[in-house]
């Protein structure tokens, strides 16, 4: 087993399952915008906002083509936008068994309504902004994915166990 690689849309719960999956299988845990704002010394909104979505979108091809020469396995919580750029998918599989961490809009809606950081998520009908972006995903999504966990209506022990099975760690930890 190579990397284990968490997919999905915002609020899905990539970085919290990625933590807790980094205790239960002893993994380090990364995340690709985290890496990215420390090496870029910015925020993924600043970077956004300064020099431009396909510049983001150029820095994460860049970081994901860099993992793939670098030793160890790991897990890897990555942006929600990664995965639309075909490169990206099959460097991602390249990587590991991708995880798409599946939800549905109003479970993100309800899981971000009061998160200020998230610039989509601002001004007028963010649920309909959320169905309209995740309709757009979802097919690319499902398409990266290896393996797909529902996860809208699950805690983080049942999802944790759905990965831990899926990646062969069924006695790990526990």
């Amino acid at each position: 087993m190579k990397q284990v690689i968490l997919i999905g849309f915002m609020g899905c719960g990539k970085s919290t399952v990625g933590i807790r999956l980094s205790y239960r299988i002893r993994r380090v845990v990364e995340d690709t915008d985290k890496r990215i704002e420390r090496e870029q010394k910015m925020t993924v909104s600043e970077i956004f906002a300064e020099k431009g979505e396909a510049f983001f979108r150029d820095l994460e091809t860049d970081l994901l083509r860099r993992m793939c020469e670098e030793k160890g396995e790991k897990i890897i919580a990555t942006g929600g936008g990664l995965p639309l750029r075909e490169e990206n998918r099959n460097l991602l599989h390249k990587l590991g068994m991708v995880i798409y961490l599946r939800i549905q809009p109003e479970n993100v809606y309800e899981r971000l309504k009061n998160d200020t950081t998230r610039p989509l998520l601002q001004g007028e009908d963010p649920l309909g902004k959320i169905r309209k972006l995740l309709g757009e995903r979802a097919g690319i999504y499902e398409s990266a994915a290896d393996v797909i966990i529902d996860v809208g209506e699950k805690n983080i022990e049942q999802i944790l166990d759905e990965i831990t099975e899926a990646i062969g760690y069924e006695n790990f930890g526990n």
